[in-house]
């Protein structure tokens, strides 16, 4: 199966990749390395956390705008990654300097920022790269994007156990080596793009693919910027918001993993494991299943959308997407049973946990993927990156409504509400997600054939 795809599929998943441990492993330690070492507190570490992760999904809509207008995806690629890196060394820096206020601080600050802005260059533009490898109407463009996600899950994987191990060790000074090991990282991903970009990175007809507008206008005619949108463009264009409106509720409740169903694992599930003398599993872990899952049934799921591309039968993108909400929601819907054993007072087995999380990472698996594969498809060429900022931005809608609706989460003896409805336990509190996929889900299965007259024969 991997050897049915274009070596610069493998550029691009190396090149992810790195950032991406780049990126999971300085998160992995960026909240504890400001509680411990700059000793903020528990409120302005996550206001500060919030704006940052929020800001990393709203770059990208700049970054991918001048990029289809100015710079092109290669350029923007090496800028994006070039600053991630030394963001990350500002960061080390700061680590090395915790303790010094006029120099740790303002370090932290800048690291931050200029992260922030490589990310907007680096993440629009590698995602559409990968679609521009193949033909138009290629089958494999869906698995070849379910690839890709596999180097972002495997670094994600990784990076929390190399940077979180180096940096987390109970001694404030030791942050540094995990933000240097995250900016390590950041460098052999840059290596990597710029050592294959020129022989690897073309078309299946050998032209190079990302390059400046002015040079890729020039060498055809049919992508000139100054075309106006036809009326199948507009339409395709339509289906991108659409769905991306769509991906909210998703994300929304997929994104609880690093807040409510972390609260879940810490207090209400039995982590002790007595065969391997009473070791009590830290509840951070649990969040590890995701990315080790995808990694194991990516290749799976690649494999099937092929199989069944062959015999003309895979389901469309509004219809994979439909079911990868369908099955966040079964995900939601394990964890309301074992959440209605917690609120009698007993802690849970893990397995309950594990269950919504395979489920969750199979719902993922449908619509996550499938998602970038679709925008590269339905794009016109000289919007792709900024229609993939686009896609990016409903992420940081979901991020930000993922935070709110955690805050429901209720405490032992209290009650919260929303809009109306009463949340009494914990099983109250996950069947609001349950709901909330189910609905997205049904309403997908319903207009899901309208979106595909709008796609123009797009699948």
């Amino acid at each position: 199966m991997f050897k049915q795809h274009p070596s610069g599929l493998y550029v691009l998943f190396f090149t992810e990749m790195w950032e991406r441990f780049s990126y999971y492993g300085m998160r992995a330690i960026l909240s504890l390395y400001m509680i411990n070492a700059l000793m903020y507190d528990t409120a302005l570490t996550s206001s500060i956390y919030g704006y940052y992760t929020g800001l990393v999904y709203l770059t990208p809509l700049l970054g991918g705008y001048i990029a289809d207008r100015f710079w092109g995806n290669r350029r923007s690629i090496i800028v994006g990654a070039a600053l991630m890196a030394i963001g990350q060394f500002a960061l080390a820096i700061s680590g090395q300097f915790y303790d010094t206020v006029t120099i740790g601080t303002p370090f932290f600050i800048i690291g931050l920022v200029v992260l922030v802005i490589g990310n907007g260059f680096f993440k629009p533009n590698i995602s559409t790269m990968v679609g521009t490898l193949y033909a138009e109407g290629d089958r494999r463009r869906d698995s070849a994007f379910t690839i890709f996600y596999m180097g972002i899950n495997l670094g994600a994987f990784l990076s929390p156990l190399v940077a979180g191990g180096l940096g987390d060790t109970g001694n404030p000074a030791d942050f540094k080596y995990g933000f240097l090991a995250a900016g390590i990282g950041m460098v052999l991903g840059l290596f990597v793009f710029i050592l294959g970009k020129s022989k690897h990175l073309v078309t299946p007809e050998g032209a190079p693919v990302g390059l400046v507008p002015e040079k890729r206008d020039r060498s055809d005619k049919n992508l000139a910027s100054n075309k106006p949108l036809t009326k199948i463009e507009k339409e395709r264009i339509a289906v991108i918001f659409i769905l991306a409106f769509f991906v909210i509720f998703f994300w929304a409740a997929f994104e609880q993993a690093g807040v409510s169903l972390t609260f879940f694992a810490e207090k209400q599930t039995d982590r002790v494991v007595a065969w391997l003398g009473n070791f009590e599993i830290p509840a951070s872990f649990f969040q590890s299943i995701n990315a080790l899952a995808i990694v194991i049934f990516a290749p799976m799921f690649a494999v099937i959308w092929t199989k069944l591309g062959n015999r003309g039968m895979e389901p469309s993108s509004p219809l994979k997407m439909a079911m990868g909400l369908l099955l966040l929601s079964v995900g939601f819907a394990i964890l309301v049973i074992g959440a209605s054993f917690a609120d009698t007072g007993v802690k849970v087995s893990p397995m309950w946990l594990v269950g919504a999380y395979t489920l969750h990472t199979f719902g993922e698996l449908c619509l996550s993927p499938i998602g970038l594969s679709m925008v590269t498809k339905l794009a016109p060429v000289k919007f792709a990156s900024l229609l993939m900022g686009v896609w990016f931005l409903a992420n940081a809608a979901a991020n930000w409504l993922a935070g709110m609706l955690s805050t429901l989460y209720p405490a032992p003896g209290t009650t919260t509400s929303l809009l109306g409805y009463q949340i009494t336990g914990l099983a109250d509190f996950f069947m609001i997600f349950v709901v909330m996929g189910a609905v997205a889900s049904l309403i997908l299965f319903i207009i899901y054939k309208w979106l595909m007259k709008l796609m123009h024969g797009v699948h």
